[in-house]
């Protein structure tokens, strides 16, 4: 929805990419099997899941503590 591709969304679910940690995972076949062929919405698709994967590794570096309140 965010990338303004709706046509493809039916597609992507049933294609079992109905979840952001295996949406990471896309790649050219993948695309070819969504049926992703113009040129331009496969970038914008490989440029969404670039930044999919760089907020990851920011995110990686933080991790959290549970204690109890003083």
């Amino acid at each position: 929805k965010a990338l303004q591709l709706p046509q493809y969304a039916e597609s992507f679910v049933d294609n079992g990419y109905d979840d952001l940690e295996v949406c990471k995972q896309i790649g050219d076949p993948d695309l070819d099997a969504i049926g992703v062929a113009v040129p331009h919405h496969r970038r914008r698709i490989h440029e969404a899941v670039r930044r999919l994967k760089e907020a990851d590794e920011r995110a990686a570096g933080l991790y959290f503590t549970l204690e109890p309140p003083p």
